[in-house]
């Protein structure tokens, strides 16, 4: 005799859902199989044709005990109810008598059909052949059934359906409800991190689990079988650091070795070492798919970094465990291969740039790079400095030519010192040391440059005056110098009488605000809605950022007095009211000032009513914002480096309705500050000044580090400190009043909202012509040299701005010059048939020479540039100004772009230009790259 099939209650309730309503009152259910319950026997209530009705189950292995079971039934356990009882067992259908048979719905024992079960819930009319044969699966879908039933499967139930349903309903991979369950090596991974589902997967029955782990690694892939094995094994949470440190080990100088030892971290979840490197490269692409999720911008970027670098830490503390650390510590993709980069790159700071160069290169190659972002740019930075040490020292000439330096070089390294001052977020000894040093060397060459200055400044002061400049720009005369240009009459597009109308800029004054600050003010203006614009070189000098030079000592009274009266002045809040609207009056046109306390807006209100009229109105408006001077005093420039508008009180608010009315902003100082980085238990031999001197200026004998000036701009005769650790008070943050570079530099940024507003006889100022050719790698740049000499060389690098992506090439041999913009991509371009039958379709098509020179810088950037870089380089070979850099870029897209392929394109919010080299050679010339 065959053995007899087992069931379980789900499948017994099925078989009752099935066949009662037909049964005609019929209370006995024979079942010709084994119960494979707890026992020999069950009592349950089940939900059957509409209501609840007991159930109870009951195994016999003979026809007399059937006989009993059932006369007990009727007599005893539920004389006239309707509860019903159902008898398995062994015992074959011809020993059943035909007395006892009447009694039994369909009057015969029922066989089991687990398939048939399974097609009935559901709703197919058929399953999958295949299905009959897998019992683990069959059992599964009849256990695992949801309360409120399976999804309609339509005619057939397909196997994967039935996987894939099974797989939800068990262990929470999907909706049972959905038509298709998306599932991939990434949803497996982060399954693994949930609070239950390896809990899930431990607690189901070894075939159940054998079964899932075969279906899986056929649709999902080869890691899946070794995964699920740790989830069985209870370690499913160190799936993916297992993965990840199992990488490291492969890529390891001893493969083998460090193989043999996470043979003992895997256990026996690990099949054989031939598993090991799919379950390794399926974690890697797993862990970098996240790794670019959490480099993103979206609203799960913090989930996912925080989720990486949690797996990425267990992954080292199971390689310390494993005594792993010596051959896993250089890995691209596990922190401590980073930790490593990072010391090795700290202790190349005191060696030759490229070097140090190299060093970054292989750090910011790391996958965690962006992730460990201030670290990464900590080290950047770093670099920096040291190609800055190590560019020749040029001596300062004049007081116009070391303000100037400062600003567009010297000040850099002043923002780069104080980004290294915050310390490293590794938390490092080695690299804070290495900063700390690297520091030290760059503040005794800063001094160096100080004391050169001084010595200029003596001589300068004591002749200077708006008559006689010597060459420098003044703070009493830069009103008249960057504001006055930007209040003249602009030309509207309409055109015409009506289309003119006057200049309002807004002069906003950053009291305190120092080259450094500036700089990172300026870098991190949204581009789309301002343009930095200057005053045109003159022939043979590069555009650049102005710097003015303060009065002496460079204290507010008479520096910011001066800025607004446009004259020499001394006095407060008052004097500079009176003085701004003079200057305004004479020139026609009226003026309201604004200090600390009258553009605050009350509750509710970012700005004052008051600030709101006044930029609505005709006039020229001024506002004085006292964030940065304040921090000297409070200590927030000792606590953090970096400036953003959004830490100046109510800058943001100021440029926005700027903008909003069209008004073009200066934004200057009155004069710049030094930071005291001096130890906490230095003491100084302090020189108290008499009442009235301040922290860096007093009168009296110059001793070491001071010198003594006079003149039309100083206020009497003075001695000023130009040493930065000399102070005459007691310790602040910072202090002002010296003569040092970083003093009496007053920052000049001029900005316009639209290019209409640009004066005559200005330019563009791109980001890339901002920073100096030391912030990046090599030795010029392609924003910074002519559109010939850009497509001349080939591009080394590129090195990540603190406030973008400037590209480098090598300086160019004059003859590859020539011959290039004969023979360069650009010029081959504009000459093709394509380019010329394109050309006649696009009104308003900018002169061949500019789209050769744009083509060419793009090309020689490595395909990207900033609109204000791209707009440059078509300028500086046509000579005319593109006042509108985007709408220039707008009409290249016309011109360049043919049947709708993106040859050249606005990207990143129509911050960047991005030229696609290949589909410009496939579209012009029929080629590929």
């Amino acid at each position: 005799m065959s053995a007899r099939p087992a069931v379980g209650r789900r499948a017994i309730e099925v078989l009752l859902e099935a066949e009662l309503p037909d049964a005609d009152g019929r209370r006995l259910l024979l079942v010709d199989a084994t119960y494979e319950g707890p026992g020999r026997s069950a009592e349950f209530t089940a939900a059957l044709g509409g209501g609840s009705r007991r159930v109870r189950i009951t195994d016999q292995d003979s026809p007399l005990g059937i006989a009993e079971a059932w006369q007990r039934h009727r007599v005893e356990d539920d004389p006239g109810g309707d509860s019903v009882l159902v008898v398995t067992g062994a015992v074959p259908a011809d020993q059943i008598g035909w007395d006892l048979r009447a009694h039994a719905v369909r009057q015969r024992p029922l066989s089991v059909d687990r398939a048939e079960l399974v097609k009935q819930l559901f709703g197919a009319t058929d399953v999958d052949p295949r299905m009959a044969g897998e019992r683990w699966l069959l059992d599964a879908l009849l256990d695992a059934e949801p309360a409120d039933g399976w999804p309609r499967a339509g005619t057939v139930l397909t196997r994967d359906r039935a996987v894939r349903t099974l797989l939800s309903a068990r262990l929470g991979l999907g909706d049972t409800t959905a038509d298709t369950l998306d599932l991939d090596v990434d949803t497996l991974f982060a399954w693994t991190r949930t609070p239950t589902g390896p809990a899930r997967f431990a607690a189901l029955a070894a075939a159940e689990r054998e079964g899932l782990s075969d279906w899986l690694a056929r649709a999902v892939g080869p890691a899946a079988p070794t995964l699920l094995a740790l989830a069985a094994d209870g370690r499913g949470a160190d799936a993916l650091p297992l993965g990840a440190l199992a990488s490291a080990a492969l890529a390891s100088a001893a493969p083998e070795a460090t193989g043999f030892a996470l043979g003992t971290l895997f256990g026996p979840a690990l099949a054989s070492f031939e598993a090991l490197k799919p379950f390794a490269d399926a974690v890697t692409g797993v862990l970098t798919r996240w790794i670019a999720e959490a480099e993103g911008h979206g609203p799960q970027r913090s989930d996912a970094r925080a989720r990486v670098l949690d797996i990425l830490d267990r992954a080292d503390r199971l390689a310390d465990d494993a005594l792993l650390g010596s051959l896993t510590g250089t890995d691209r993709l596990l922190p401590s291969g980073y930790r490593t980069r990072l010391r090795r790159l700290a202790g190349s700071l005191n060696g030759p740039a490229s070097e140090a160069q190299e060093a970054l290169r292989d750090l910011t190659a790391h996958h965690l790079a962006a992730l460990y972002a201030d670290s990464t740019d900590n080290a950047r930075t770093a670099v920096r400095l040291v190609r800055w040490l190590q560019d020749p020292l040029e001596p300062v000439k004049s007081v116009a030519d070391g303000v100037h330096s400062h600003m567009t070089s010297s000040g850099w390294a002043d923002m780069a010192v104080g980004i290294l001052a915050e310390g490293d977020t590794s938390r490092d000894p080695a690299v804070a040391d290495a900063y700390q040093r690297l520091i030290e060397a760059v503040r005794t060459r800063r001094a160096t440059l100080d004391e050169q200055f001084a010595r200029r400044l003596v001589q300068w002061s004591e002749g200077a005056c708006r008559q006689a400049p010597g060459g420098a720009l003044l703070i009493e005369e830069v009103l008249a110098e960057a504001a006055v240009p930007l209040s003249r009459p602009v030309v509207r597009e309409d055109g015409g009488a009506s289309g003119r109308e006057r200049g309002r800029p807004l002069i906003l004054v950053l009291d305190g605000m120092s080259a450094d600050v500036a700089v990172q003010l300026a870098g991190a203006l949204d581009r789309r809605a301002w343009t930095e614009v200057v005053p045109k070189p003159r022939p043979g000098e590069e555009a650049s950022r102005r710097a003015a030079v303060s009065m002496l000592p460079s204290v507010t009274t008479i520096s910011r007095a001066s800025l607004l009266c446009g004259q020499h002045a001394e006095g407060g809040q008052s004097t500079e009211r009176a003085g701004f609207a003079a200057f305004w009056k004479k020139r026609h046109r009226t003026a309201q000032l604004f200090h600390k306390g009258g553009y605050e807006g009350p509750p509710g209100h970012r700005l004052a009513p008051e600030v709101l009229r006044a930029l609505a109105s005709d006039d020229i408006v001024g506002v004085v914002l006292n964030t940065v001077d304040d921090a000297l005093a409070d200590g927030r420039e000792g606590a953090r480096g970096r400036w953003a508008p959004e830490d100046i009180g109510r800058l943001p608010d100021l440029l926005n309705e700027a903008r909003n009315y069209g008004r073009p902003v200066v934004l200057v100082s009155d004069h710049g500050h030094i930071i005291d980085r001096t130890p906490r238990g230095h003491r100084q031999q302090l020189t108290q000044g008499a009442p009235g001197e301040g922290a860096r200026w007093r009168t009296g004998a110059p001793g070491d580090g001071e010198i003594v000036v006079s003149g039309p701009r100083v206020r009497g005769r003075v001695t000023l400190a130009w040493r930065e650790d000399l102070r005459y008070t007691a310790r602040q943050a910072g202090y002002h009043g010296g003569a040092s570079l970083a003093e009496v530099t007053v920052p000049v940024l001029t900005l316009v909202p639209s290019a209409e507003l640009v004066p005559e006889g200005w330019t563009l100022l791109p980001a890339e012509r901002a920073a100096p050719r030391w912030w990046y790698e090599g030795q010029g740049t392609a924003a910074a040299v002519t559109p010939a000499e850009a497509i001349a060389g080939p591009v080394v690098d590129t090195d990540t701005m603190v406030f973008g992506r400037r590209p480098v090439i090598r300086p160019p041999d004059a003859q590859a010059v020539r011959k290039q913009e004969e023979d360069g991509l650009g010029a081959r371009t504009v000459r093709s048939a394509a380019y010329r039958s394109q050309r006649e379709f696009v009104r308003g098509a900018p002169p061949d020479k500019a789209v050769i020179a744009v083509l060419d810088a793009l090309l020689a950037a490595g395909g990207k540039l900033s609109p204000g870089a791209v707009a440059a380089a078509a300028q500086a070979a046509t000579g005319r100004s593109q006042r509108n850099p985007e709408r220039f870029a707008t009409v290249l897209e016309r011109l360049l772009n043919i049947d709708g392929y993106s040859v050249i394109q606005l990207v990143e919010s129509g911050r960047t230009v991005q030229l696609d080299r290949e589909l410009l050679e496939q579209q012009f010339h029929g080629e590929t790259s």
